[in-house]
């Protein structure tokens, strides 16, 4: 899948992904390459400091804990981000009504 194309889209996926239980930094790479079906590969690079910039604002929190004997930073939504996923996936739901409005291959005619 072409990077470019996540552009704009990170912070609904990662909230997403963090919407069922809390997770630390590579068990979020490896869910949205699951979810994906494996289109999704996005690099460390962009995924941490996304995930510092939302836990800035409040969307997400985080603690330190043990995962298989390595102490990793797991994160956890926050009411705010719940509300905020919210707000993207209606977003979501109209970006994607008027970009297929535009590209189906039927025409309309106005009578």
């Amino acid at each position: 899948m072409n990077p470019d194309a996540l552009r704009g889209h990170m912070d609904a996926l990662l909230l997403s992904v963090l919407e069922r239980e809390p997770l630390h930094g590579y068990a979020i790479i490896e869910a949205l390459q699951e979810r994906s079906g494996g289109a999704l590969i996005v690099p460390t690079g962009t995924v941490y400091p996304a995930l510092r910039r939302l836990e800035r604002i409040g969307y997400l929190s985080s603690e330190w804990a043990t995962v298989g004997g390595r102490k990793r930073r797991t994160y956890r939504l926050t009411a705010a981000g719940r509300k905020q996923l919210e707000g993207e996936r209606s977003a979501w739901r109209e970006f994607t009504h008027v970009i297929g409005s535009v590209l189906r291959a039927e025409v309309r005619t106005s009578s």
